[in-house]
């Protein structure tokens, strides 16, 4: 199991951007560490939404006693991908057929068809090594854009649906042998506790009422489901009281910023908008003076486009740097080589005040006051 917490990162580069004589790098303390799976890698694929969200459950199924479990990322991919077409027909073509989505089809793809272990399901029926979906994206949208010219799905196109994932991904097992005991898919999923409705998407936009629903309007948004929306503050104690309770939240948010350095280990959003200041402060040596963000300039970012629905990770503990300001520990899906974080970075609270999209949590780890005001 990897622990989730990272102490250090940007590990003492050249200079310092506080103009020290010793570089000091960002020299982080635990504060909340949540127990999450080992890293994985989702390699040459868009599917994030699907990394982000499988290791969500897995802590959730940690956390509740049911053991450390490794499950199929491409199992619920290959479960999206037939919903999402069957989307796309009926919008006449006008659905999106991408290899995005975020938390919530997660859930609706488990309801559907249940979940595998990885050890049943790799997704991986081609000569690579790693998930590669470059080629499977081509064929994908060449099927729907056929149906939707013909204005029919025959069994023929059926056919040729499913024949096109089982020779990418792999045949969908109807049952299988886990620890010594059998399972279909969905046996398997209803062994493992988990009720998809406790667990909701927040957002926090002013372009619609607080503490009432709404669809979110992004791309990955594609079966337009509607998630609760909070002010930027209760969101943000949300988001603290579920990490500070033993929960982890699955994110979903922006990292198309200079200040999101994977490499580094760190994402931050500083207040200086002179360019040498910041050709300094984006060398990450030390921590810098970082945005003041509140709901307006949040709202202003979203709707001028500077914030964009990028790429979901997982969010599991807080740590505070040397200066005692606050991070968030996140897991990513992008292995564990790039970085010398294991595959983890720490985002800063003002970073994850901006650019977060949405989130996804157990509504228990919602605090009661606010769990009140939305009705929940």
């Amino acid at each position: 199991m990897k622990k989730s917490v990272v102490f250090s990162a940007a590990f003492l580069l050249a200079a310092s951007y506080a103009g020290a004589q010793d570089p000091v790098g960002y020299q982080f303390t635990e504060v909340v560490s949540v127990p999450a799976t080992s890293v994985k890698n989702q390699s040459a694929t868009g599917t994030c939404w699907c990394f982000a969200s499988t290791s969500f459950i897995e802590s959730e199924l940690l956390r509740k006693g049911k053991g450390e479990h490794d499950l199929s990322e491409m199992y619920i991919v290959r479960t999206k991908y037939g919903q999402q077409l069957d989307d796309n027909y009926l919008r006449r073509g006008r659905g999106n057929i991408g290899p995005g989505s975020i938390g919530h089809i997660y859930l609706r793809a488990w309801d559907k068809a249940g979940v595998v272990p990885e050890e049943v399901y790799s997704g991986i029926n081609y000569d690579s090594k790693t998930h590669n979906h470059g080629e499977l994206g081509t064929y994908v949208k060449a099927i729907a854009d056929g149906a939707i010219k013909m204005k029919k799905r025959s069994p023929e196109y059926e056919k040729l649906v499913k024949s096109l994932f089982d020779i990418y991904l792999g045949p969908v097992p109807e049952k299988f042998t886990y620890q010594g005991k059998e399972y279909t898919p969905q046996s398997f999923a209803q062994s493992l506790g988990i009720n998809t409705d406790d667990y909701v998407e927040l957002t926090s936009f002013n372009h619609h009422p607080f503490y009432e629903t709404f669809q979110l309007e992004i791309p990955d948004n594609w079966d337009n489901a509607s998630m609760y929306n909070l002010p930027l503050d209760e969101l943000m104690q949300t988001i603290d009281n579920a990490l500070q309770t033993g929960y982890t939240v699955c994110w979903d948010g922006d990292v198309s910023e200079k200040g999101f350095s994977h490499a580094n280990g760190v994402a931050i959003l500083p207040a200086s908008t002179d360019k040498d200041e910041l050709e300094e402060i984006y060398k990450f040596n030390a921590p810098a003076e970082e945005a003041n963000v509140t709901q307006e300039s949040r709202q202003k970012d979203f709707e001028n486009f500077t914030t964009t629905d990028d790429h979901l990770m997982h969010l599991t503990g807080i740590v505070k740097d040397q200066n005692g300001k606050k991070y968030y520990v996140t897991k990513n899906s992008w292995g564990t080589e790039r970085n010398n974080n294991g595959g983890y970075l720490n985002m800063s609270e003002p970073y994850v005040r901006a650019k977060t999209v949405s989130v996804m949590l157990h509504k228990d780890a919602i605090p009661a006051p606010i769990r009140k005001k939305l009705g929940i």
